[in-house]
This record gives structure tokens, C-alpha cells and sequence, in this order.
């Protein structure tokens, strides 16, 4: 078949490449990596490409690079191909291939693991709300990316299924918890995946691996019916994307308080997508170079950050070294509080429905003190830890009063070997929640506070690792982040760049 050579838009920027009309694998490989997934579904409804022609393509492509990066969980290809099969709903990304994370976000009937022994063949009796959002949507749902075990990490690694491997180096991690979804994007699988962030979970592959990764407010997206809040309301869904826009639409298509749910963000003024090409204004910008715990920063994560706020100074903003005051170490343990209470309960309800014991053999031993942890605290710890979070949203509410966005580095360092801050290399808890915690010591706050922040790809070290930067607004202020990162993007663009040999 012919292929012609044109520009292919993705998120608005012009990239050269080959394309050509359905049939030549190889034409469909090049409509992937040329596209976001608005871009995709644009194609659709032009009917210049099918869903059908879409969806093998991405099944091509993961079969093909999974080996390599292993960021497949489970795979769902016949149900993807009955949907489309069955006929799509015609919404904003309609034939565009997506995958789940294989962590609390259930297709009934599907298998979800978790990243666990514990919880191997387990199939879902329910579907999740954001999923069925997500289908109306159009998207077409083909598998579920790897996490590490329950999500309790920065990396994804797992007894279960393996490490996942950064597609930038592979003997680095792609981060965690949402490390598969970010590996399959950076990898060119598919354009945006679905991610979860409970202390970073989103902002840290995103980083690890190149995209922009934003968190959402807490209640922003549903994450019922099975429960509607995870980690004591630290948790929330969204995605990682190649571009701005492609993050702003999915969030417009999946957005919204559901049935039962404690928490509702303010309703936005406008769609999402809307805000990507508005101008932000001049904002009062709030350069933090430490994180609250004095974990020592990268150099060159510094002068990435740094750089950032240059290229901000430079879009007329307002920048100045400040930062809030707030009791890390009242901070630090109650999001120890939170997470092990959480996984304690539910490893041990699990394990009673199975009649078996929790050990070594189904859970992994950083994780079976989580699980030691959260049954010596009491409910009284829980309700401080609690309080102290809410102490610190309110102290962060108050400082940016004065400021507009916090802008800091994501991590502390770029990505990591593999094999240092997984949940079985039989480091002591005290040693391995160290290393974990001065690793991702900028990100985990502001799930307790319940604020919106995103990664940056804006940086990249001398040996071709990529530097995230993060920007958090106020509670509820998605939008003035999406102006901002709109006017980021076009300002220096970043979609073309991507790893090589994939």
C-alpha cells in the first residue's frame, strides 16, 4: 500500500511523519505515534481510520513492546474487539484504544489483580463508574497496566507480574504506582492511559517516563461504586498523556460527583479543553527548592526547576522562592496512618474470604509491614492523622492566598535502577520508607490536602532520563492549571520528544 508523507497534528503541534490509508500495519504504527487521542478520534469520525484498525494496531504494538517493558497486567482484547463489534457511543474520543490500571477499577465479569498473589483470578461483580464514563466516552478498553503491589510504591515492580521497565532506559523504573500506563504511553502504545495517584501515583511516571500527568482535586473523578474514596480520600483517578489537551478532554468526559460520594469539587466555569488554549494571566508563582522533609534534591532536578521558573518569568508570571509552613513530621506519619490502616483491612478481609493466612507466599514483605502496621494503629491514630492533614490543607489554603501555583521539582532525583524502592527487597520499613519517601518527597502532601497538581516533561538529564517539574493550585482550580500548562506546551513543546528504538 502507499503511504504519503504529511504533518500530523498531535495536541496542536506539527510533527512530520508517514502516514497513509488503513491497511499497512506500518501506516497504522505511524498514525499512533503522530497523534494524541483527540487526534485519533478525529481521524474516526472522518472515517479515515476505523476502531477496529486502531485497536489491533495498539494490540500490535503492546504484544510487540511488552516483552521489552512489561507493562501489561491483564489482558482484555476480545472484550475490546466486542465492543467495538457491539457499536460505540459517539463521544469526544470515539474508536480510541485505552487501558485501564490494574488497581481498584473493575469491568464486571474482567479480572483485576492489583498488582497481588493475594487477589490472582480475582473478577470484578461490578463496574466501576469512572469505566462506564470512560465507555461513554468511546474509548475502547483492550487490557490493564501493572502496578506494584496495592499501589504502595514509586516504582512498579511486583512479585506478581514482574518489573516494569522504563522505555527512556529500561534498567530504570518507569515510576509507580501507575508505572504500566505511563511505560505503554511513552512506549507509543497508546497516546493516554488511565493512572491513579495516592501520593504521587500519577505526577511520578509521568516524570519517570516524559508525559504530562495530572491529579485532579479530590472528588473530582468517581471512584465507586465499590468504594468511594480510597486511602482516607488521598487517592484519585485521572490519566498520563502525551499532550495537555488530550488530559483536559478526558478529564471533561469523566468528571463529576457520582452517586454516595462524601466529597464535590466546584463545578468548573467552562469545559477543560477550553481552558488549554486561554490565556492564564499573570500568576503569582511560589518556587519551592525543598521539599518539606529536607530530603536532598538533585542537581540536576534543581536546575530543571529552575529553568522552569525562567521560562515562566519569561511568560510574564510572577516568581519568587517561598513556600508553606507545615509540620512534616505530624504529616509524614499520618500518611502512614492512612495507607496501612487501609491495606490491613482489606488484606485481611481478603484473606479471610479465602480461608488462608496472609505470609510471604501471597503478599510481599514490605507489604506485610503495611499490614503489621495498620493493625497496632487505633482508631484514635487514625482520626489525628486525619486532623493533621487537614491542618496542613488549611495552612497551604492560607499561603496561597499570596500565590497562585507552587512550582517544584516532582522527584528528587531523575528515575531510579531498578531493584532499590520495590516492595520486596528485604530492606527494613525504616530503610526502605527513607529511600521512598526522599525520592517522591514533593508530591505525596498535596493528596492529603486533596489539591490539583501536575507534571511537567520539561527537563532532561545529560544521559537522556527525563525531569518532571510540578505545578499545584488551589482546591478546585483545575483550570487555571490547564491555562498554565497550555501556554507551557506551546512555549516549549515537548511531544516530539520521545524514546528512542520504540
Amino acid at each position: 500500500m502507499k503511504t504519503t508523507r504529511r504533518e500530523a497534528l498531535v495536541g496542536g503541534i506539527a510533527i512530520a511523519a508517514t502516514v497513509g490509508l488503513p491497511g499497512s500495519a506500518q501506516a497504522m504504527q505511524d498514525v499512533l505515534d503522530t497523534h494524541d487521542s483527540l487526534g485519533l478520534a478525529a481521524l474516526v469520525k472522518a472515517r479515515k481510520v476505523s476502531p477496529a484498525e486502531l485497536l489491533e494496531a495498539a494490540i500490535a504494538r503492546a504484544e510487540a513492546l511488552n516483552p521489552r517493558f512489561n507493562f501489561m497486567a491483564q489482558k482484555h482484547y476480545d472484550y475490546g474487539r466486542k465492543a467495538i463489534a457491539a457499536g460505540l457511543p459517539q463521544g469526544p474520543f470515539s474508536g480510541v484504544p485505552w487501558l485501564l490500571k490494574d488497581l481498584n477499577t473493575y469491568i464486571a465479569g474482567e479480572v483485576t489483580e492489583n498488582g497481588s498473589r493475594l487477589y490472582k483470578g480475582q473478577r470484578a461483580a461490578v463496574t466501576s463508574e469512572l469505566v462506564r464514563r470512560i465507555e461513554r466516552a468511546g474509548f475502547v478498553i483492550f487490557g490493564k497496566t501493572t502496578t506494584p503491589e496495592f499501589g504502595l510504591t514509586g516504582t512498579t515492580e511486583s512479585v506478581a507480574v514482574g518489573p516494569t521497565r522504563n522505555p527512556w532506559n529500561p534498567e530504570r523504573i518507569a515510576g509507580g504506582s501507575s508505572g504500566g500506563a505511563a511505560a505503554a504511553v511513552a512506549a507509543g502504545v497508546i497516546p493516554a492511559a488511565h493512572a491513579t495517584d495516592g501520593g504521587g501515583s500519577i505526577r511520578i511516571p509521568a516524570s519517570a517516563c516524559g508525559l504530562f500527568g495530572l491529579k485532579p482535586s479530590r472528588g473530582r473523578v468517581p471512584m465507586g461504586p465499590a468504594r468511594t474514596e480510597g486511602w482516607g480520600g488521598m487517592s484519585v483517578h485521572h490519566a498520563v498523556t502525551r499532550t495537555v489537551r488530550d488530559s483536559a478532554a478526558i478529564l471533561d468526559a469523566t468528571h463529576g460527583v457520582e452517586p454516595g460520594s462524601r466529597y464535590g469539587t466546584p463545578s468548573p466555569e467552562r469545559p477543560f479543553l477550553a481552558e488549554v488554549g486561554r490565556n492564564p494571566g499573570k500568576l503569582r508563582v511560589a518556587l519551592m527548592l525543598s521539599p518539606f522533609s529536607g530530603a536532598p534534591v538533585d542537581r540536576q532536578v534543581l536546575a530543571a526547576t529552575r529553568d522552569a521558573a525562567k521560562l515562566l518569568e519569561g511568560l510574564g508570571h510572577h516568581v519568587e522562592e517561598a513556600a508553606p509552613k507545615i509540620d512534616f513530621a505530624s504529616i509524614g506519619a499520618s500518611s502512614f496512618v492512612l495507607m496501612a490502616s487501609s491495606v490491613a483491612a482489606d488484606c485481611v478481609d481478603r484473606a479471610k474470604a479465602l480461608g488462608i493466612e496472609l505470609g510471604p507466599d501471597v503478599v510481599e514483605r514490605t507489604t506485610l509491614d503495611f499490614i503489621a502496621m495498620g493493625k497496632g494503629y487505633t482508631g484514635m491514630d487514625y482520626a489525628r492523622g486525619n486532623n493533621a492533614y487537614q491542618a496542613a490543607a488549611v495552612a497551604i489554603a492560607q499561603f496561597m492566598e499570596r500565590y497562585d501555583v507552587i512550582l517544584s521539582p516532582t522527584l528528587s532525583a531523575p528515575p531510579l535502577p531498578l531493584g532499590r524502592i520495590g516492595l520486596d527487597t528485604g530492606r527494613s520499613m525504616a530503610d526502605w520508607g527513607r529511600e521512598v519517601g526522599a525520592f517522591t518527597a514533593f508530591t505525596g502532601i498535596y493528596n492529603g490536602t486533596g489539591q490539583p497538581s501536575m507534571s511537567l516533561p520539561l527537563g532532561m538529564t545529560t544521559d537522556g532520563l527525563p525531569i518532571g517539574v510540578m505545578a499545584t493550585g488551589r482546591y478546585g482550580e483545575e483550570a487555571l492549571l490547564f491555562r498554565l500548562a497550555g501556554q507551557v506546551e506551546r512555549a516549549a513543546p515537548w511531544v516530539a520528544r520521545r524514546p528512542t528504538g520504540v
